[in-house]
């Protein structure tokens, strides 16, 4: 095939997915249309149907650009990591349009800030006067952070062909690799009965406990399916401005800690339990090093706290200390007290903590952001494995394993791949602490700002604002996105539109 012949196909294929994967998401706006109906919301209603059909005529150009015959089409790697980055920053456009159009926001940028920010599950939000937002509006920005943490492409590759071919290329160009059942499929499939599952029982219960607290029965239905999508998809959006601070309520926070830690474990872990495979919990090196480090740094949070005596008692210690530190190591971003609390009362080790448990973060292929816990389980064995190399004799050859799900060889190539995401999370991070210091703001908000974003956590200290700098808002977008894509898929991006660019100036 001549390298013109080449390109057409690669465009070809890549317009294809990735139109289906717009249509897929657009059609979701049918939810707050429905609702905008129902509740005479009638100008939502039409900020919601300019929405979607700009959407759809967007994702059917796409269809038609790459029409050809899918049943010949061959999907590279490359392929499947561009449809997926590309397919974000479309969303990330097409979404924002309803939020624009509310009045709701600053300028398209702080629309577009929102929806990666819900795309992402990182839960930072710039949106104006939510306590009074529209229901549709409102239910809109949880639909995006409950399909974000599953995943768009995960939710279009349900509804592919099964002999579609490069549909594992494109789930793992959204950041996940683990294989629940023999085709992608069905994989993407079990991921979205785990999370509807878990959706219905964890609504009903916080449903209850809302009625319990004083809320109304409707409103209460309301504010326990929005809040669990945010404890799900450790998002951290809520209907309601004050955030967890809104309830009052401990029993709330436990029921919202159970969730918020559930979705950050590795979808392939919930499976394994549900098939009866309950050793999985302590032989996993990736729940091992979860436990282990959201243990020492719920440690060193209480010690911090104690220590400047913030809280009165353990349980004042424990709905904001530890509360607030499983929120952010889970990436989950609820708060139950104000920005400025974290600056003005914590101290500078308890925000160190709490910057170092950001970017931790959860588990593998969940919905959760940050390092994730079997990167760093990887690098700690595979640190150890040397040591234990260098003590035993040059003719001993000793193979060091470790457990994720079933016994994996612990080579070098592993242990490199899992240290160098590591090191472009930090180097992620080190530029937005750089960014935020440069526009003036404090070293430590602005490395607690910018560890959020990077992580996508949602917890903020004050930076986040509609008069922060644009700069400022468009690092924090990147940083966002590719915290969640985990860089390699946007790096195909980037290189393939280099690419292009290079050969079109060449022709020239």
């Amino acid at each position: 095939m001549k390298a013109a012949e080449r390109n057409i196909n690669d465009v070809k294929v890549i317009s294809y997915y990735t139109g289906y994967i717009v249509i897929g998401t657009a059609l979701l706006m049918l939810i707050p249309i429905l609702t905008s109906i129902i509740l005479k919301e009638y100008e939502p209603l039409i900020d919601f149907i300019i929405s979607i059909n700009i959407s759809l005529i967007i994702g059917f150009g796409l269809i038609l650009i790459g029409n050809t015959n899918k049943d010949k089409i061959y999907m590279e790697w490359k392929h499947g990591l561009i449809v997926a980055s590309l397919s974000w920053i479309l969303l990330m456009i097409l979404c924002a349009i309803p939020y624009y159009l509310s009045g709701h926001m600053k300028s398209f940028l702080d629309a577009c800030y929102d929806v990666i920010s819900g795309f992402t599950t990182t839960g930072v939000f710039l949106l104006q006067d939510i306590d009074h937002l529209s229901v549709s509006l409102n239910l809109w920005r949880h639909i995006l952070t409950f399909v974000g943490g599953q995943g768009m492409v995960v939710l279009a590759i349900m509804f592919l062909s099964s002999k579609t071919q490069g549909a594992y290329k494109m789930y793992v160009g959204e950041g996940k690799d683990v294989e629940l059942a023999p085709n992608t499929r069905n994989t993407t499939r079990l991921i979205w009965i785990i999370s509807l599952l878990y959706f219905a029982i964890g609504t009903f219960v916080l449903w209850i406990n809302g009625m319990f607290i004083g809320l109304k029965p409707m409103r209460s239905l309301y504010h326990a399916a929005c809040i669990f999508v945010s404890a799900w998809s450790t998002g951290g959006f809520s209907p309601m401005s004050q955030n967890m601070l809104y309830y009052h309520s401990f029993s709330y926070e436990i029921v919202t800690v159970i969730f918020l830690v559930l979705g950050a474990l590795n979808f392939g872990l919930h499976y394994a339990i549900w098939k009866g495979n309950k050793k999985e919990i302590y032989k996993n090196i990736e729940i091992q090093t979860f436990t282990a480090t959201i243990l020492l740094t719920s440690f060193f949070i209480v010690k911090g706290l104690a220590r400047l005596n913030v809280y009165p008692n353990a349980t004042a210690i424990f709905r904001k200390g530890v509360y607030g530190l499983l929120s952010a190591h889970t990436t989950t971003g609820f708060m139950n007290l104000y920005a400025r609390q974290f600056a003005l009362e914590w101290g500078d080790f308890a925000i160190l903590v709490m910057i170092i448990a950001m970017l931790f973060g959860g588990c593998a292929c969940s919905t959760a952001g940050g390092f994730k816990a079997l990167r760093i389980g990887i690098v700690v064995k595979g640190l150890i494995a040397d040591i234990k190399k260098s003590l035993i004799s040059d003719r001993r050859v000793k193979t060091f394993k470790y457990h994720h799900l079933k016994e994996h060889t612990l080579d070098s190539d592993v242990v490199k791949s899992s240290a160098l995401i590591i090191i472009l999370y930090m180097i992620l991070f080190l530029g937005g602490t750089m960014l935020g210091c440069y526009y003036g703001y404090p070293m430590l908000d602005s490395a607690f700002e910018s560890a959020s974003v990077t992580g996508n956590v949602g917890l903020s200290i004050g930076i986040t604002s509609i008069t922060m700098p644009n700069p400022l808002k468009v690092y924090y977008i990147i940083a966002m996105y590719l915290g969640r894509l985990e860089f390699m898929a946007v790096f195909a991006l980037i290189g393939f539109t280099i690419g292009g660019i290079k050969k079109l100036c060449i022709r020239k």
